[in-house]
């Protein structure tokens, strides 16, 4: 990121504007040697001063360093000025936590998040093929998967709100053989995280319903029933969620090919270790385990690619910052600085970075791990890689051919990898869970 930044944008308000009225005159050697040349680089280490100020309780040197992110950070300004907004909020978010001083800024850890149309949705999953790509690997992999097969059932475990299904729909109506009959179970309990829609699980799934009789798609539509209480962590509800993944609370019939669609989800799965080292497990762990159990004809694994799960607040803040610009970066060269289209999806990736960088403990929840850690991952749990084939390949490159220049498609080792100029964004796996005969 070598893009110069200038602190001539609109700046961050805040309901307690004196934290920034520390003179520039005070701020340390080493912070100065940033002041003439704010690069990515130097805002990346800006960051980590005022990270280790924060975590050595040293408030003064926190103030300093905001002040200089202050003057840098603007909502509306370029690729760099935008990313250091959302992260200037994170760390005052996370200062006013540990600092006896309230911080809090206006739009900051309160954001309302706003309940979206369908319609909406579509618009905004089709800015960037950052959730497409996702969908097109693993509905072209699904497809190949259940040639043959006259009766289909998805567990589908996204936070999408089912927006990839018409399309494999679709496909399915083609099929030289005619269409198999298609279930798909959701589960009640979703993490409140960006997207949100403004109509129930239920109503989605007529929509769907709608659309597969309308392609004369045989089609069921079945909400997992759990109850959600917003008093219990995250972990908590999903822990008690595996308990409901068996064959009779799934219904699944053994005339069915099972499908297990995971987008974007396995991170909200805890991935801290109960129990001894020697015999521990995590939640991730577990639910890898069950699903397992169930025998999948094939198990689809969609994120993003990077490691966020570290428990040094420095080293998520370096992986996050050098990461997250990607999608800051791909919207900047085909969308203008104040477009409302363009805020609302950055505003969705701040309430990201502020739950990775401000907050601890069961309350951060974004704990996303690269997509070589979770393949290892898979290999330990008893699964098997399924290659990608050609016509895979080629639909992603029809995908991304609607999509800016820079977005690109590398395989890496067990995956299928989304670039941003070189950079991975998000990785495509598919697993077997039996070993398949040459």
């Amino acid at each position: 990121m070598k893009t110069e930044v200038r602190g001539n944008g609109a700046s961050i308000s805040l309901q307690n504007p004196s934290l920034f009225n520390t003179p520039q005159d005070s701020i340390t050697g080493a912070l100065k040697g940033c002041l003439g040349n704010l690069d990515g680089a130097c805002i990346e280490k800006l960051l980590l001063h005022c990270a280790s100020a924060l975590e050595n309780n040293d408030v003064t040197l926190a103030q300093q360093v905001m002040w200089v992110l202050n003057n840098v950070a603007s909502s509306v300004g370029d690729t760099n000025q935008r990313l250091t907004s959302w992260f200037l909020r994170a760390l005052i978010s996370r200062a006013s936590r540990v600092c006896p001083t309230p911080m809090n800024f206006n739009g900051g850890s309160m954001i309302q998040r706003r309940l979206m149309t369908v319609t909406e949705l579509a618009g905004y999953v089709d800015l960037i093929p950052w959730h497409r790509y996702g969908f097109c690997v693993s509905n072209s992999a699904i497809f190949k998967a259940v040639e043959g097969c006259t009766k289909v059932h998805i567990l589908d475990f996204s936070i999408t709100h089912c927006m990839q299904w018409p399309t494999l729909i679709d496909a399915l109506a083609k099929r030289p053989d005619g269409p198999p009959s298609l279930r798909i179970t959701v589960l009640s309990c979703r993490p409140q995280v960006p997207p949100l829609l403004n109509v129930s699980k239920e109503e989605v799934g007529h929509r769907l319903a709608n659309f597969a009789q309308f392609r004369d798609v045989p089609f069921e539509f079945h909400v997992k029933d759990e109850p959600c209480l917003s008093n219990e962590s995250l972990a908590v509800q999903f822990e008690s969620l595996l308990t409901q993944l068996s064959r009779s609370e799934l219904d699944l019939r053994e005339d069915e090919a099972l499908v297990i669609n995971c987008q974007n989800w396995l991170r909200y799965l805890s991935d801290e270790t109960k129990g001894n080292a020697a015999h521990g497990f995590s939640l991730r762990d577990a639910f890898l385990d069950i699903i397992k159990g169930l025998n999948p004809r094939i198990t689809i694994v969609v994120d993003e690619d990077s490691d966020l799960s570290a428990p040094s607040l420095s080293s998520r803040i370096t992986t996050c910052f050098n990461y997250l610009w990607i999608p800051f970066d791909a919207l900047d060269t085909f969308l203008p600085k104040d477009s409302s289209q363009r805020l609302e999806y950055e505003s969705d990736i701040g309430h990201k970075i502020e739950n990775i960088i401000s907050l601890e403990g069961p309350q951060r929840i974004e704990r996303l791990e690269s997509g070589a850690k979770l393949s290892q991952r898979m290999q330990n749990a008893g699964f098997f890689s399924l290659p990608f084939c050609e016509e895979t390949i080629n639909e992603v490159k029809s995908l991304l051919d609607e999509h800016a220049s820079g977005w690109g498609m590398k395989r890496e080792e067990d995956m299928m990898v989304l670039t941003w100029k070189g950079h991975n964004s998000v990785f495509a796996t598919a697993w077997a869970s039996t070993e398949l005969e040459d």
